[in-house]
């Protein structure tokens, strides 16, 4: 375990168990604790923890963690999900994408199809997205015609949101939206942690023809804080192979279609 991976496992830790203790933790992780005594203070000195004596604490953003921290996480599946969502992408679509990890990873696997590529005079498709660091990959691919919304950035998920974010989709209609979540219940509906992202994402699905959640399997069967839409509104789901097939069976009697990638 590289250094990177072992600070996203601690964060992972530390939100799972709200404290951590450092010979604990060391002994869990096969490392010293002088090792982890560094990789805390390197963290708290980034406001993702609070450090305590022999240990650390969850903070106030632990649950809210910067992509560069979270996109380790269940890396193989999202990567696995991400090209089942990339095929379902025609030439000429407008489609929508919040932010997050996952559909970072979505959007580079649309931008990569070779079939999209193959004129780099025509635009293939037209993407609009929230997320600034989505639009920052694909402007640079001339096959893609990127729409940014505008907002207010957030720090910890670069996406967009507040009411300067609204305008732009109030005005346009989407073929297919990709949506990143938190959570996602078949009777509750979708589920975002910030109430400002939530709000966002819920204008993008409102927008679009077809609606696609797109998470790994420990994103379902749960809740966050802020709602983005209630389950009528999914058309699709696409998660991994570890989700339960209860699960599964719950979503589907809701009339949704669940590609298990």
């Amino acid at each position: 375990m590289d250094r990177h991976e072992r600070l996203s496992v601690l964060l992972d830790m530390v939100g799972q168990r709200d404290k951590i203790d450092v010979d604990q933790t060391a002994e869990e992780l096969g490392v010293s604790a002088a090792t982890i005594r560094r990789d805390l203070d390197h963290l708290a000195e980034r406001q993702l923890l609070t450090r305590t004596r022999g240990g650390a604490v969850a903070s106030n953003v632990a649950y809210d963690l910067p992509l560069r921290h979270k996109a380790a996480r269940n890396a193989p599946e999202k990567q696995r999900i991400s090209a089942a969502a990339s095929r379902l992408v025609e030439r000429g679509m407008v489609v929508g994408m919040n932010g997050g990890t996952t559909i970072t990873e979505v959007a580079r696997a649309i931008a990569t199809r070779p079939d999209l590529n193959e004129r780099a005079d025509v635009p293939a498709l037209t993407v609009v997205t929230n997320a600034l660091n989505i639009g920052n990959e694909l402007a640079v691919r001339p096959h893609i015609k990127t729409v940014v919304t505008g907002g207010v950035a957030r720090q910890h998920s670069f996406e967009l949101t507040g009411p300067l974010a609204t305008h732009i989709l109030e005005e346009i209609t989407l073929d297919l939206v990709f949506l990143g979540i938190d959570a996602i219940d078949p009777q509750r509906g979708a589920y975002a942690h910030h109430e400002g992202e939530a709000s966002i994402d819920g204008l993008l699905a409102s927008r679009a023809r077809q609606v696609a959640v797109v998470g790994d399997s420990s994103k379902l069967g749960g809740s966050a804080f802020a709602r983005i839409c209630p389950i009528s509104a999914v058309d699709l789901l696409i998660t991994d192979t570890a989700a339960p097939p209860e699960m599964v069976s719950a979503f589907e009697s809701e009339g949704i279609r669940v590609l298990i990638a």
